[in-house]
């Protein structure tokens, strides 16, 4: 697909196929802050932040999440990690329960800063011929998130990230 970027510049997206996955609930805490358009460059900066603290304790695992819930004045973005409770964890952490539901999952192939692309592409693409719907979380989960592997590597921005749309059954 071809997309328009914000420089006018068009992108292209290739998008592998969904699988589709019946997600677990999850505990997933960390920082949250507001991002708009103007200060979307502010993401990488909070994950640098997260990771300043160490090994977040009841964690369940090295993957990290990014959760992305929708306003209409940009996204509250979730920086975190999964975790059994909310125990020992610093003032500054927000908390977030994920429920157990049905995903479709797209690897992301390109640089971490290109996720928007891939997103964009999705939601143009793929959901308006695909015969699926997107699912309307319930109160306090994201609209999706973003899952980095353990081969995801932070140094290069690449490597084992995958986009989890909740859609319904």
């Amino acid at each position: 697909m071809t997309n328009q970027n914000k420089t006018g510049q068009a992108t292209v997206v290739q998008l592998d196929p969904p699988r589709f996955e019946n997600g677990k609930a999850m505990l997933i805490v960390g920082l949250r802050g507001h991002f708009t358009t103007a200060t979307w460059a502010g993401i990488p900066a909070q994950w640098e932040r997260l990771v300043s603290y160490g090994k977040v304790p009841g964690a369940v695992s090295p993957v990290h999440y990014g959760l992305c819930f929708l306003s209409p004045n940009g996204i509250d973005y979730l920086s975190g990690v999964e975790v059994s409770g909310v125990a020992g964890l610093a003032a500054e952490f927000s908390h977030v329960n994920i429920p157990a539901q049905k995903y479709a999952v797209f690897p992301h192939h390109e640089h971490v800063s290109k996720l928007r692309d891939t997103m964009e592409a999705i939601q143009r693409s793929w959901f308006p011929g695909s015969g699926h719907e997107i699912a309307r979380p319930v109160a306090g989960a994201p609209d999706f998130f973003e899952r980095y592997g353990e081969g995801f590597d932070p140094r290069t921005g690449l490597g084992d990230i995958e986009v989890w749309i909740p859609v319904k059954r």
